[in-house]
């Protein structure tokens, strides 16, 4: 579904989805792991694996740091994989169209008032106040 309109919020192209069957099973592998790896981290910081408890040598307790810190990295790389298999296969890709503007109109502001305008104007003080708190003041 692609529009010919070039006006701002056209969308230009549409695809939808593949929503394919092994990507939904990847996910729920990838989740019962992070499920696993999560709990794994639980029941390490509950039972004192990183914090020296039980441990009589400085190398175990640093061994057991880097242990909690790979199992953390797991965590988190698993959850990237997620939300890359979710986004790939269940979101579509979808191209609208924008506002071009220059460099000057990011700050909301007119293009004469660039290099920018004391508060104090006198009768201006209000329209200029409002103008700082509420960008989008309408012209």
């Amino acid at each position: 579904m692609a529009s010919e309109g070039s006006t701002y919020g056209d969308i230009h192209r549409y695809e939808p989805p593949r929503e394919s069957t092994a990507a939904a099973v990847g996910i729920v592998l990838l989740t019962v792991i992070q499920v696993g790896l999560v709990g794994l981290f639980t029941y390490g910081m509950i039972a004192g694996w990183a914090s020296g408890i039980g441990t009589v040598l400085t190398v175990r307790l640093i061994e057991a740091n880097m242990f909690m810190g790979g199992v953390l990295t797991a965590i988190f790389i698993d959850l990237a994989f997620i939300m890359l298999l979710y986004r790939k296969e269940f979101l579509p890709d979808v191209m609208i169209v924008k506002k071009r503007r220059r460099k000057w109109e990011d700050l909301y502001i007119r293009q004469e008032d660039v290099d920018g305008t004391t508060m104090a104007d006198g009768d201006k003080f209000a329209e200029t106040f409002k103008r700082a708190v509420y960008p989008y003041y309408k012209k």
